[in-house]
């Protein structure tokens, strides 16, 4: 198809004041061939990048890198927006990738996506992710999720106020990777990292002394933790907690209600001991992703014996609520 050259009006890119770099690429070693006619990105980006359409597959080739099999191509798009693409092997809709759900912006949007936050000179290299897999080779997703109902309104006109993620998997810096909300108050940004151990923290805005003090429960050194070694999706957890944001009528407990958990560490089983005056709990049992392994609901004795059958060692989070809706955490180390 012919390909569409980059339209030269009052309304080109160059125009935009915050105007950002941003190159687009992909990996297709793992496609079964390339398409003769070529491989090309679509999404809502075109139209600002200078092309005619959005979403039309044979408008925006990307140009192969060398002897490689990355393909590649760089736009000028305004910064502080939300993009969705998807790549395409050929020019044809039909031709397009299967996108994993991991990088889904959500269940009914089968596209990747990108917020461009940054407004610096260089190159936003979003790497080259393979076709119709999660991440670039070598490398897995990360996907962050922090729920800000606690901390809303958040000004959102002013980019220093946008709640940002900061760790190890980016040298710590805090104005360097915002989060975006696509329709309510969870927070999300996409990373590609090596396997390996990672520390974080989420903060309000992106300037020192906004940083959420992660509770004892999960920090590590003060920090949230994940170990990397395969894609992962974070669940959700509100802002300086260890949970979900709790439903109206929800309550965490004070630590002197809270579970007992003995012994802990332990190897091969712990007992929970509930000191709350409550006759009914519902107890989950998740790991340091937020995962919920095991689940006991509406237990009605005073002691819960758990034992640690195919659990793999490491920090557990033991979430119990009472029949009043009161939350009780503690955490529980398997050796």
């Amino acid at each position: 198809m012919k390909k569409f050259l980059l339209l030269l009006t009052a309304f080109s890119i160059s125009s935009f004041a915050f105007a950002k770099k941003v190159k687009f690429s992909v990996d297709m070693s793992s496609a079964d061939s390339v398409s003769s006619k070529g491989v090309h990105v679509m999404g809502d980006f075109q139209i600002a990048a200078g092309y005619a359409k959005i979403w039309d597959p044979g408008l925006t080739e990307m140009t192969k890198e060398g002897t490689t099999n990355i393909y590649s191509i760089v736009v000028n798009i305004p910064a502080g927006k939300k993009y969705e693409y998807t790549f395409i092997n050929g020019d044809l809709g039909y031709e397009g990738e299967y996108v994993p759900d991991q990088s889904r912006l959500s269940d009914t949007l089968a596209n990747r996506w990108i917020f461009i936050d940054s407004l610096d000179n260089g190159i936003t290299d979003i790497g080259a992710i393979q076709f119709s897999t999660n991440a670039p080779a070598g490398k897995f997703l990360l996907r962050f999720k922090v729920d800000m109902t606690n901390k809303l309104p958040i000004d959102l006109k002013n980019t220093n106020n946008r709640p940002h993620v900061e760790g190890s998997f980016q040298n710590w810096v805090k104005n360097g990777t915002a989060l975006y909300a696509a329709n309510d108050s969870v927070y999300e940004y996409i990373a590609y990292v090596p396997a390996g151990t990672y520390q974080f923290r989420y903060i309000n805005g992106n300037a020192a002394g906004k940083e959420e003090s992660v509770p004892s429960l999960c920090a590590t050194a003060g920090n949230r933790s994940i170990v990397v070694s395969a894609d992962i999706v974070l669940d959700k957890v509100c802002f300086s907690s260890c949970n979900a944001c709790s439903p109206t009528g929800i309550v965490e407990l004070s630590p002197a209600k809270q579970i007992n958990v003995t012994p802990n560490p332990s190897s091969d089983f712990t007992v929970l001991k509930f000191n709350d005056g409550d006759a009914n709990h519902s107890i989950h049992i998740m790991d340091i992703t937020g995962k919920i392994v095991r689940s006991y609901e509406n237990y009605n004795k005073a002691e819960l014996r758990i034992e640690r059958e195919q659990l793999n060692g490491g920090i557990y989070f033991i979430n119990s609520v009472d029949s009043n809706k009161n939350v009780a955490v503690s955490k529980w180390v398997v050796q």
